[in-house]
């Protein structure tokens, strides 16, 4: 029976679309998704969060194909003669329930299963289980939203219930619900218990941050609320039974706003195990990236041995992977004692062997207040002043630069400024370079506004 329900009925568009079109959206384009310790495939909460992510889109489509879908038999004119036989309402509405339950939970378990393996692959050797409940609740909102849609269209079978309900859901959880994603924690526009009963969620940025207990609890009894009217709408055959029909969805809405954080410092937490330290001597990385420790350890000793030798007791004593929230753009929590490390820094994520001890030296020396990543961009003129302090550093007779040089009118002026900073740099006595250096890392450290390439020349600040 299922079968033939899943062959002469157009369930299984709902989950194709679910499947092709996410795959559509994150694989042909290189995007933010791709890169960083929050890339869709870099980690498996990461991964899970920007799947979910992506019931913005699929959301409200799989509202209106549940609704299209519950229409078939007002279409086919079939009501009144599927009313008059034996068969209990409930059993009826069973079928093309679970063919449609079906579909989308393959669909979004093929997109997992595309992420996982690439994950599983990849770079990292954490495997928290906190990503489950994440993706798992993308589940459940898929099927109750569909559901809901087929209940809809059952209580009002006309030809605008379906296209009604797409844009109405669109609206209340594109606009409405929606949440911002650039502060430290991503925030909504509205009151938070709101917010979270939209089940996309947002693209994440930080690697970090998790959902909280509370929100898979909260969300899971709503959505179990609106999975059971949409179900009960669909097996309804009274005026009556459609109005009790309504009980699951406001019981639901009632135990979830109960149960959600008020507040969202307590919705999106910070996972304390792939954040705790592992290290090697004074080189620490977080958990979930210390698959990265065997390269960056002996790298990292190297540069704080060059920093020794360069700053005396003023050198950091050790380096630290970054586990500091900060909204987009936000400053960094740098420090003189400790060698900031982080894995989405432009420089750090194309460096290997003997060029990420280079990177580090120059974090050492004049660390970039703001961050020079895929998402924040910026980062030129700070990487002029840090390559000519790495080189001073280690001892190079030409300016190194820390990445390849823009081509571009600003990026052709910015090095040749850092040339002639150089030079004239080098043609000082020991004691003044030194001095020279230690002064653009003070201004570095306050994150002191203007560019710091003049003040190895000798200039003011611009």
């Amino acid at each position: 029976m299922l079968g033939i329900e899943l062959r002469r009925s157009a369930a299984p568009l709902a989950g194709l679309l679910v499947l092709t079109g996410s795959l559509a959206v994150l694989c042909p384009v290189d995007g933010v998704w791709w890169r960083g310790g929050a890339g869709w495939t870099a980690q498996w909460t990461s991964m899970a969060l920007w799947t979910r992510s992506l019931l913005g889109f699929w959301w409200p489509l799989v509202v209106g194909l549940g609704a299209l879908y519950g229409l078939r038999d007002s279409r086919s004119r079939m009501t009144e003669l599927l009313a008059s036989t034996p068969r209990p309402a409930w059993r009826r509405a069973a079928l093309p329930a679970g063919a449609t339950a079906l579909v989308l939970v393959l669909g979004f378990g093929l997109l997992l299963l595309v992420g996982g393996v690439q994950v599983a692959v990849g770079g990292t050797d954490y495997l928290p289980l906190g990503w489950l409940p994440i993706s798992l609740v993308a589940m459940l909102a898929l099927v109750a939203g569909a559901l809901f849609g087929m209940g809809v269209a059952r209580a009002l079978p006309s030809v605008l219930t379906p296209p009604a309900l797409a844009v109405g859901v669109l609206l209340m959880t594109g606009l409405l619900l929606r949440q911002n994603a650039e502060g430290e924690r991503p925030v909504g526009r509205t009151v938070n218990r709101l917010v979270l009963m939209a089940p996309a969620g947002v693209e994440p940025r930080e690697m970090l941050l998790t959902l909280a207990g509370r929100v898979h609890l909260g969300q899971t009894l709503w959505l179990l609320g609106l999975l059971a009217t949409g179900f009960a709408l669909l097996a309804a055959a009274s005026r009556r039974a459609r109005l009790f029909a309504l009980v699951p969805v406001l019981a639901g809405a009632a135990l979830a706003l109960l149960v959600l954080p008020a507040d969202p410092r307590d919705t999106w937490v910070v996972d304390r195990a792939a954040a705790s330290p592992v290290c090697d001597g004074p080189v620490c990385v977080t958990r979930a990236n210390r698959s990265h420790l065997a390269e960056v350890a002996p790298q990292g000793r190297e540069a704080l041995r060059v920093l020794r030798d360069s700053l005396g007791d003023l050198a950091p004593s050790s380096v630290r992977e970054d586990t500091a929230l900060r909204a987009q753009g936000g400053p960094r929590d740098i420090s003189a004692d400790v060698v900031l490390l982080d894995f989405d820094e432009t420089l750090v994520a194309r460096a290997t062997g003997g060029q990420l001890a280079r990177v580090l030296v120059a974090q050492g020396l004049a660390p970039n207040c703001r961050g020079h990543n895929p998402r924040e961009g910026g980062g030129q003129d700070d990487v002029a002043a840090q390559s000519i302090a790495a080189s001073w550093a280690l001892g190079d007779t030409r300016l190194t630069p820390l990445e390849e040089p823009g081509t571009d009118e600003y990026a052709v002026r910015a090095w040749a400024e850092a040339e002639a900073a150089w030079t004239k740099l080098t043609a000082l006595p020991p004691a003044e370079q030194r001095a020279r250096i230690l002064q653009v890392r003070d201004a570095s450290l306050a994150c002191a506004p203007g560019f710091h390439v003049p003040l190895l020349a000798g200039a003011a600040s611009r």
